[in-house]
């Protein structure tokens, strides 16, 4: 006779979820849908391209948000079903299957409750990634381009859409720069906190005495605005770049001088975007950027003013936030959660919940500190 209960396990998850739906409120979020379709199916709503977007966006991100709810609640009640077949059968491969089952819901609900965490100004929006190179020669470029495919993994396994808005391909190996947009719910609070510097640890393939190399990268993520943010830029204070997009080693994709680089001579920001076809497009793509970071960067002034005249002062928590080592004992390490996997490789593939859920609890827990 098959001894399989899993009922305990199974409660667990009903009780975490109800909780989640109180939160993320499904009454609410039904309604906010039933509008923007409503304003969605509108027929002149294609006459202001920018709010016709807007609302599609919205809605699509809305959608997608209660198609989450929906489905786990559907997958649980499938589970009890499963598990009254399994020991009516007596059928141990159908208790393997609901065995599976658990364990992918309960990965999927403690997603969910991380992202009940998420209430942030900017959270819900989606966000625009930026990884850049640092000190350490082709190994940096190399270790910019691992975790620009490491995001794009980690994207693809949660089928969130990704447009790549620049990339700047180093001379030697990998990349120097690289720009993308993930347009998903909740994509700016969740990967914010992967904001920081990276740091690789390996004998480095480029140099001929096999010593250990140390690199370093640059992750910055911003959101995506659904407006131009209200940042007065005065043009004197930008020097526009044109030149032709372009491919690994400096081969030319693009016959027309259509790529754009905004520098911010002030504060030195720079924001490049080739990935529309005209000129114009790509300059104002750039400038929604531009505008993101200078109110995200006075933000930041203003805290750190406050935080100054309170008398606390805490070091940002930015700098080398993770740690990846391909020698000896391998081991991928955040320097701030103690989250560490013994296996690099299935980071490097995307795997990264467990990385993004540890630093979301975190920062919830020095936010409710402070």
């Amino acid at each position: 006779m098959l001894d399989f209960d899993p009922s305990a396990d199974i409660q667990a998850l009903r009780s975490t979820f109800a909780d989640i739906k109180a939160v993320v409120d499904v009454e609410a979020l039904t309604a906010d849908i039933a509008r923007l379709s409503e304003e969605a199916g509108a027929p002149d709503l294609w006459d202001d391209v920018e709010k016709a977007q807007k609302v599609t966006s919205a809605l699509s991100h809305r959608q997608a948000e209660l198609k989450r709810i929906s489905d786990v609640e559907q997958r649980l009640d499938d589970l009890d079903v499963l598990v009254e077949l399994a020991n009516e059968m007596d059928d141990e491969d159908s208790a393997e299957e609901a065995r599976h089952e658990i364990a992918e819901l309960e990965d999927i609900v403690s997603q969910l409750e991380v992202q009940t965490l998420l209430d942030g100004e900017y959270d819900e929006r989606a966000a625009v990634v930026t990884i850049r190179s640092g000190a350490g020669g082709d190994d940096a470029t190399d270790f910019a381009e691992m975790l620009l495919r490491m995001y794009l993994r980690w994207a693809e396994r949660h089928k969130y859409p990704v447009k790549v808005m620049d990339t700047s391909y180093a001379e030697g190996a990998g990349i120097k720069s690289a720009t993308f947009e993930i347009d998903a719910p909740y994509a700016y609070g969740t990967l914010s906190v992967e904001a920081g510097t990276h740091r690789l640890a390996r004998i480095s393939p480029f140099g001929s005495a096999d010593k250990r190399q140390t690199s370093f990268a640059a992750v910055e993520v911003i959101p995506v605005m659904e407006e131009a943010v209200e940042v007065d830029i005065p043009e004197g204070d930008i020097r526009v770049d044109v030149f032709r997009s372009s491919g690994p080693g400096g081969q030319s994709v693009n016959t027309t001088d259509s790529a754009v680089r905004l520098t911010h001579l002030p504060t030195g920001i720079v924001v490049s975007m080739q990935n529309e076809k005209s000129q114009i497009q790509n300059r104002a793509a750039a400038m929604r950027v531009l505008q993101t970071r200078l109110m995200l960067l006075q933000r930041e002034e203003e805290a750190a003013k406050k935080k100054e005249l309170a008398g606390v002062i805490t070091a940002s928590w930015g700098d080398q936030m993770r740690s990846y080592f391909l020698y000896g004992q391998q081991l991928v390490k955040d320097l701030r959660t103690g989250h560490e996997v013994g296996n690099p490789a299935v980071v490097f593939d995307g795997d990264l919940d467990g990385f993004i859920s540890a630093g979301i609890r975190w920062r919830k827990r020095k936010d409710d500190d402070d």
